[in-house]
């Protein structure tokens, strides 16, 4: 890592493979909410113990695990104990701290490591890392003070996105600008944290690839997903992306050597803006992703199945889609209208996943739908109806 915080080529780690953990083993997961959740149902399905460290008293994955150790991510007691009980460690969010990840691995294996989590929480280390790789990505600078803004605006094609560095998700801490005082104004409003201003795209439409890379080396792929958002949050995701064959093939190969750059194991989503024929890496999640909950219904493995496989050093599977799909986020804002009714959701057609949290709020993902069959028409105006109640 730079003196700037910049990420560099080499993230100081080698996939190695090692003996495999069988059923009967125990998993830890760092984090409570509904990636975790899932994580737990996939590998308790599969014969593992699952112990959850979360500092809520009470959320989706420790209402599933074998155990929940209420401590903080970086509770140094909490963490002694984590690595005592288990065999193996992940993650289900990057915002964990880094050195956490540090401290378990010098007990048990840790995937992803804390190296490919630390470039994954930083927007400049991310996008510093893909220009250090030769992987495609739009024109960014970053900005440290205010002052900063001018010049960097002044290599934008006029219009721009600035983002704060970390922390930002769903739309948050980030605003589209058509002017160097618009910029301005927005990095004033985050806080004057550390942002990066990015070049604009006019994208045709946004896609994600989430894949799995094993202690092998060996990466499995799922299919590419078309996304669209509502308000800055994922909305719905096609699957296969109604994209060419040529802009499926560059996507996934991007993906494959972002992976294989980063020496990655575990489950890990790409998303990547589509400009006619062009891919441009957007960001990176080194987890389990919305976009990927479809793998739930409509795949021969799911991602999770694949991030239980990977964390025990066994094989990434071979991934077949078995139909089609859209997946629809249930967000807070649809169980909170008046005019809702759960028995809209029609269950011959389609399959529904809850989260388990207690209280409905408005941007709140308290679940999701998947629709799957071989006519993604019928399916969209599935997901519409549903929309409308």
């Amino acid at each position: 890592m730079g003196s700037d915080g910049s990420a560099t080529s080499d993230v100081n780690t080698k996939a190695v493979a090692r003996t495999p953990l069988h059923p009967g083993a125990t998993l830890g997961v760092l984090g409570g909410g509904q990636l975790g959740r899932m994580f737990a149902h996939a590998a308790t399905q599969m014969g593992y113990r699952v112990v959850v460290l979360d500092p809520a008293e009470s959320g989706p994955a420790a209402e599933v695990a074998s155990e929940h150790l209420c401590y903080g991510y970086d509770d140094a007691e909490g963490l002694k104990r984590l690595a005592s009980m288990c065999d193996a460690v992940t993650t289900e969010f990057e915002n964990v701290p880094a050195d956490s990840l540090r401290f378990l691995q010098q007990h048990v294996p840790v995937s992803p490591t804390p190296e490919a989590v630390e470039i994954a929480q930083n927007r400049i280390r991310e996008k510093t890392f893909f220009v250090n790789n030769q992987l495609p990505t739009n024109h960014f600078e970053r900005i440290v003070d205010i002052a900063d803004i001018e010049n960097a605006w002044a290599s934008m094609s006029g219009k721009a996105v600035i983002k704060t560095t970390q922390l930002g998700y769903d739309g948050k801490g980030q605003r589209v600008c058509s002017s160097a005082d618009e910029a301005r104004q927005a990095f004033e409003s985050f806080g004057n944290v550390e942002c990066v201003l990015e070049d604009f795209v006019a994208f045709d439409l946004e896609v994600s690839v989430v894949l799995a890379r094993d202690s092998n080396g060996t990466v499995q792929t799922f299919p590419v997903v078309e996304n669209s958002h509502q308000n800055g949050i994922l909305d719905t995701c096609v699957v296969p992306a109604r994209v060419s064959d040529v802009v499926s093939g560059k996507a996934l190969a991007i993906a494959c050597e972002l992976a294989t750059a980063l020496d990655y194991v575990g489950v890990l989503a790409i998303e990547m803006f589509v400009a006619g024929d062009n891919i441009l890496l957007n960001e990176i999640a080194p987890r389990p992703h919305n976009s990927g909950h479809y793998t739930l219904d409509a795949t021969s493995y799911s991602q999770f199945d694949q991030q239980v496989l990977t964390l025990c050093g066994l094989p990434a599977a071979t991934v077949e889609l078995y139909q089609p799909a859209v997946m629809l986020n249930i967000l807070g804002d649809l169980l909170l209208k008046e005019s809702f009714d759960w028995s809209s959701i029609d269950s011959s057609q389609c399959h529904l996943h809850m989260y388990g949290k207690a209280e409905a709020r408005v941007g709140r993902k308290m679940g999701h739908i998947n629709f799957v069959g071989e006519d993604v028409d019928q399916l969209l105006e599935g997901v519409a109806t549903l929309q409308m109640t």
